[in-house]
C-alpha cells in the first residue's frame, strides 16, 4: 500500500494541523508502507510529543532492521550518563554496498601528496558526494532532532525520482542527537510542568527551565563552544567520525529565540580569514537554494545578520578548515508545544520540525546536484594547503616541551585528534639555529591540515579591519557591538606551552605521534632507601598528586625551591613521599601512579638539601586530601559551574560534592576544607542572606579555603570579603546634565564633541568578548609554585578591580603592562589602558583560613590548561597552608 500524504510522518497535535506533501514539498509523493512509520514505532504522529533520546535511538534502530540496505548505524561512544552517541548513513543500496570504498575514496581524496590528480579526478568522477546533518547539540532545541526522524523516514520510504537520485548521488550522515543528556533533561522537566493544555504563555512554566537548563551536557558544556578543545566525548567522537568520512558538506541545526524566523547561511561578518572565497561562495549557492524552497511555502528566513563563521570552535566552523563546507541553521523555538511570539502569531513545534526538516531536504538536494563541484573543491583546498604551507615562513612549528611537559604532549596529542599529523624527534636536532631535545614535537605545515594548524597554533587570527572600524563607530554612537564570540583561541597561549616557527624541515629521525594525551611516566632509582621526589611545575605533578592523596598516601611539599644532593633543584611546590611515613608499598605505589599520571619521579636514598628547605622544615607542609565543595543551582553560572567541576574532576582526578545555595546558607560546612564558588549568574547575597553569608564568612575564620571564580569575585568584594574594589570607565568628561534644569552654554564645534559630551557620567568599562590576555605573576608566594613567570588568561566581560594593598593580602597576577597584555584578540584602547597591572588572581587571609579570588574564569570553557596549576595551588595549596584546628 502507498499513501501521498506525510500524515504519519508530518501530522501533529492541536497546533499543527495535517499537512500533505505538497504543503510540506510542493511534490506529490508516493510513500511506502514497508518503511516504519514514526507514529506507528514510537506511538504518535512528529510533533505531537517531544521525543525522548530513547524513542529517537529506538526509531533509528526500527529503520536500520528494515532497510539494513540502505542503513549502517555507527556508534561513536556514550555520553557521561551512559546514553549511546550514534549516527546513521542512509543512502541507496548500491552505495551502502559500497561503504567502506567509500571511506578509503575519501582518504585518498584528502591527501594529494598520496593521490595524482589523475587518480582524484577518477574518484571525483565515481563516488557520491556526502552532507552530515547534525541534530540538537543543545538539548533545549527542541525540534530539529524530530525533524531528523522525519528527514531519515522520508528518505527511506519517498518513492519519488527526486528523492531517488539524491540517494543516487549522495551519502547522507544524520546524528540525530549531538546532546542526548541535555535532551532527556529538557524533556523530564518539560513533562512535569505540562497541564491539562500546553501553554503558549512565555512566563509560563513549561517555557522557564530550572537551572541547569537543557542547553548543556552532563557537565554543563555549550558543546557548540567544544570544537576546540574535545573535551566532551559528545564532540570528540564526532571529529573522529569526520576525520574517517570527510564530508562535503557539515550542517548543525539549532533554535534560536521564539520572536525570530529562520536563519540559514551565509554567514554574518567577520569570517575567519581562512575561511577561502570558493568556500564563501559556495555557501552562499546553498543558501539561495534554501531560500528557493522556503520562498515556495511562505517560510520566512534572514541570512547574514548574525552568527559568524569567526570563532573555529563551532560545529558549524570546525570542518571549513579541512576543506568541507560548514555552516548554522537555526529555527524560532517554541520551547515546548506552542509559544505565542510578541505579535501574537501561536508558534508550534510542528513549525519547527517541518522548517528543519524542509531545509535539511533543500541542503541534501545542494549536496546531490553539485556533487563534482563539491568534490572539486575540496581537493582544490588540500592540495592548496600544502602548497601555502610548503611556502610559508612558518612552515615548521615545533613544541620542545622542555617548559611543560605535560602540556606539550596534551597539545601535540589533541592536534592529532584534529586530524593534524604531528611527529616527534627521536633524537636531538638543530634547525633554524635552535637546538631542539629529543622528545620534540614537530608539525610541518606541508600537510592537508594546514589551515587547521593555522587556526589552532597560529597566536593571532585577525578581524578584518573594516568589520573593526564599524564596531568601533557602533561603540562611538552608543550601539552595542557586533562582535558574537570570543576574539582569541590559540591553543599554544591557552596552554602556556613554548612552541617555535621555521622556515625549514629538521632532518631528523622522528616517529608519527598519536591522539593520547598523557605519556606515561616514569621512576629513577625506583628502589630508592629514603622515598621519592615529584618536580612540581605541570599537569603529570598534578595528577600525580590527586591520585597519591586518593590512595591514602602521605605526602609533603616544598613552598620553595631547593637544591638536592643529587645535583637537581626542584621547583617551589615540589612533591615529597617518604618511606618512614608510608606503608611498606610505597615503591610499588609510586611506580603505579607515575605510569597513570605521565609524572617524572626521581628515588632518593638521602634527605640532604644543599640549598633551600630541608624535608622537615617548616617551609614543607603535608598536603592532606582535602574535601571540595561547589556551589550548585541559582544563581551560579550553570556554565562556569560545569567548566569547574569537569576540570576538577575529570582533568584533575579529583572528586568535588555539589552542594545547592540553600544548604551553603544553613548548613555545617565543616566537613569541607574548600568551597568553590563559581561565576554568578544573578544576586548571591540575596540568595544567601545575612544568616548564610555569617555562615560563610565564619567556615573561613576557622579555617576554610574559599575560592572565587568571574563574577563571584564582585561577591567577595560587595561582602568585605576581598579588599579591592570594582573600577567604573575611566573618563575625562565633565558631568553632564547632572540634576540641573538650567545650565551654562556649551560649544560643541565637531562630532567627536558631541560623542564624548553623550557619554555617560559613570559607566563601567566596555564589554569585552574575550580576548587571550597575559598575566605577570609574583612567583614568590605559594600560589604560583611551579608556575611561569608569566601566564595567559581570558578575559570577558568588563570587570576590572583595583590591587589589594600589602596590608590585606597580595595580588599574584597581575595583568602585563598596556603594550603587551593582548596577547590575542581584540581590546578596546580604552580597556587595555585600564586592565594593565590590575589583577587576575589575589590571596587574602581570614582568621585561620583564606579568600582566593581570580578575576575571570580559569576554567573557562576547560582550554585554559595554562591556570590549571593555578587552581590545583589553590586547592590543594590553600587547603594545607590553612590552619583548621583539627
Amino acid at each position: 500500500m502507498k499513501r501521498t500524504a506525510l500524515a504519519s510522518a508530518l501530522a501533529v497535535a492541536s497546533c499543527f494541523v495535517t499537512s500533505t506533501v505538497a504543503d510540506t514539498l510542493g511534490l506529490e509523493v508516493p510513500y511506502a508502507a514497508s518503511t516504519p512509520s514514526i507514529e506507528a514505532t514510537l506511538g504518535y504522529p512528529t510533533g505531537q510529543k517531544i521525543s525522548s533520546p530513547e524513542a529517537i535511538h529506538d526509531y533509528f534502530q526500527e529503520l536500520a532492521k528494515a532497510h539494513p540496505d540502505q542503513v549502517k548505524l555507527k556508534y561513536y561512544g556514550k555520553t557521561w550518563e551512559g546514553r549511546p552517541l550514534f549516527f546513521a548513513i542512509i543512502s541507496s543500496a548500491n552505495n551502502i554496498a559500497n561503504l567502506d570504498s567509500f571511506s578509503e575514496g575519501m582518504q585518498q581524496l584528502a591527501d594529494p601528496r598520496q593521490t595524482s590528480a589523475a587518480e582524484a579526478e577518477q574518484l571525483i568522477q565515481s563516488m557520491p558526494a556526502s552532507i552530515w546533518l547534525s541534530y540538537g547539540v543543545h538539548g533545549n532545541e527542541i525540534s530539529s532532532p524530530e525533524a531528523a526522524l522525519l528527514t531519515a523516514y522520508h528518505l527511506l520510504a519517498a518513492e519519488d525520482q527526486a528523492t531517488q537520485t539524491m540517494l543516487d548521488n549522495t551519502m547522507v550522515f544524520i546524528d540525530p542527537l549531538q546532546n542526548p543528556d541535555g535532551r532527556g533533561r529538557f524533556v523530564s522537566r518539560y513533562y512535569m510542568t505540562a497541564g491539562l493544555e500546553h501553554s503558549a504563555d512565555r512566563i509560563s512554566a513549561e517555557h522557564n527551565e530550572p537551572w541547569p537548563s537543557g542547553r548543556s551536557n552532563h557537565y554543563l558544556f555549550d558543546m557548540n563552544r567544544d570544537w576546540i578543545a574535545l573535551t566532551q566525548p559528545e564532540i570528540s567522537g564526532q571529529v573522529d567520525a569526520l576525520l574517517d568520512y570527510y564530508p562535503l558538506i557539515f550542517v548543525d541545526l539549532h533554535e534560536m529565540g521564539g520572536d525570530t524566523s529562520y536563519y540559514f547561511t551565509p554567514e554574518a561578518r567577520p569570517y575567519n580569514p581562512l575561511i577561502t572565497k570558493t568556500q564563501r561562495e559556495a555557501l552562499w549557492q546553498i543558501g539561495e537554494n534554501n531560500a528557493k524552497w522556503f520562498d515556495e511555502r511562505g517560510y520566512q528566513y534572514f541570512t547574514r545578520e548574525i552568527f559568524d563563521a569567526f570563532y573555529p570552535g563551532y560545529g558549524a566552523s570546525w570542518p571549513l578548515y579541512h576543506g568541507s563546507l560548514a555552516m548554522t541553521y537555526e529555527m524560532a523555538s517554541a520551547r515546548g508545544h506552542k509559544w505565542r511570539t510578541k505579535d501574537g502569531t501561536i508558534l508550534t513545534y510542528g513549525d519547527g520540525v517541518k522548517r528543519h526538516f524542509v531545509a535539511s531536504v533543500a541542503t541534501i538536494e545542494s549536496a546531490s546536484q553539485n556533487r563534482q563541484q563539491l568534490f572539486q573543491n575540496f581537493w582544490n583546498y588540500r592540495s592548496q594547503a600544502i602548497r601555502d604551507g610548503r611556502g610559508s615562513d612558518n612552515r615548521v612549528r615545533i613544541i620542545p616541551g622542555t617548559d611543560d611537559a605535560a602540556a606539550a604532549r596534551k597539545l601535540a596529542g589533541l592536534l592529532v585528534q584534529h586530524g593534524v599529523e604531528v611527529n616527534q624527534a627521536t633524537e636531538s636536532f638543530k634547525v633554524c639555529g635552535n637546538n631542539y631535545p629529543a622528545g620534540s614535537y614537530i608539525v610541518d605545515g606541508a600537510q592537508p591540515a594546514q589551515y587547521m594548524v593555522r587556526t589552532l597554533l597560529d597566536e593571532r587570527i585577525d578581524m578584518d579591519q573594516p568589520f573593526i572600524d564599524d564596531q568601533e563607530e557602533r561603540r562611538a554612537n552608543n550601539l552595542p557591538d557586533e562582535i558574537y564570540d570570543v576574539t582569541a583561541w590559540s591553543l599554544p597561549l591557552m596552554f602556556n606551552v613554548d612552541i617555535d616557527a621555521c622556515n625549514s624541515v629538521p632532518s631528523v629521525d622522528k616517529i608519527a605521534v598519536d591522539g593520547r594525551l598523557i605519556e606515561s611516566g616514569s621512576v629513577t632509582n625506583a628502589d630508592a632507601k629514603l622515598g621519592y621526589i615529584v618536580a612540581w611545575g605541570d599537569m603529570n605533578a598534578g595528577r600525580f598528586l590527586t591520585a597519591a592523596l586518593r590512595a591514602g598516601l602521605h605526602v609533603k611539599q616544598s613552598d620553595l625551591a631547593f637544591k638536592h644532593v643529587n645535583g637537581k633543584t626542584y621547583p617551589a611546590g615540589s612533591l615529597i613521599l617518604t618511606h618512614a611515613e608510608n606503608e611498606s608499598n610505597l615503591a610499588a605505589a609510586v611506580l603505579e601512579l607515575a605510569r597513570e599520571s605521565g609524572a617524572q619521579v626521581d628515588g632518593v636514598d638521602r634527605s640532604w638539601v644543599l640549598e633551600g628547605p630541608n624535608f622537615g622544615s617548616m617551609n614543607v607542609n603535608r598536603v592532606h586530601a582535602p574535601n571540595v565543595a561547589m556551589a550548585w543551582d541559582e544563581p551560579f553560572s550553570s556554565l562556569n559551574a560545569g567548566h569547574t567541576r569537569f576540570v576538577i574532576e575529570q582533568q584533575f582526578n579529583y572528586p568535588v560534592t555539589a552542594i545547592r545555595t540553600e544548604q551553603l546558607a544553613r548548613s555545617n560546612l565543616s566537613h569541607y576544607q574548600v568551597l568553590i564558588l563559581p561565576a554568578l549568574a544573578g544576586n548571591f547575597s540575596h540568595a544567601l542572606g545575612e544568616s548564610g553569608l555569617a555562615n560563610l564568612k565564619d567556615w573561613v575564620q576557622k579555617g576554610g579555603v574559599l575560592i572565587t571564580l568571574g563574577t563571584a569575585t564582585r561577591w567577595a568584594v560587595d561582602n568585605d570579603l576581598l579588599a579591592s574594589a570594582r573600577e567604573a570607565a575611566i573618563t575625562d568628561k565633565e558631568p553632564g546634565h547632572g540634576d540641573e534644569n538650567r545650565v551654562d552654554g556649551l560649544l560643541l564645534e565637531t562630532a567627536r564633541d558631541l560623542a564624548h559630551y553623550i557619554q555617560a557620567d559613570e559607566a563601567d568599562p566596555y564589554w569585552t568578548a574575550g580576548i587571550l590576555a597575559r598575566g605577570e605573576v609574583d612567583q614568590d608566594h605559594w600560589l604560583a609554585a611551579g608556575v611561569k613567570p608569566e601566564v595567559v588568561s581570558i578575559t570577558v566581560g568588563n570587570d576590572i578591580y583595583r590591587p589589594l594593598t600589602i596590608d590585606n593580602g597580595r595580588n599574584i597576577v597581575n595583568y602585563a603592562a598596556a603594550d603587551r597584555v593582548v596577547a590575542s584578540g581584540y581590546l578596546w584602547a580604552e580597556n587595555q589602558q585600564q586592565l594593565a597591572h590590575k589583577p587576575v588572581l589575589m590571596w587574602q587571609p581570614h582568621g585561620r583560613g583564606m579568600l582566593v579570588s581570580f578575576t575571570q574564569e580559569p576554567t573557562y570553557r576547560a582550554y585554559l590548561d595554562g591556570m590549571n596549576l593555578l587552581l590545583m595551588n589553590a586547592i590543594f595549596g590553600g587547603s594545607a597552608h590553612a590552619r583548621p584546628l583539627r
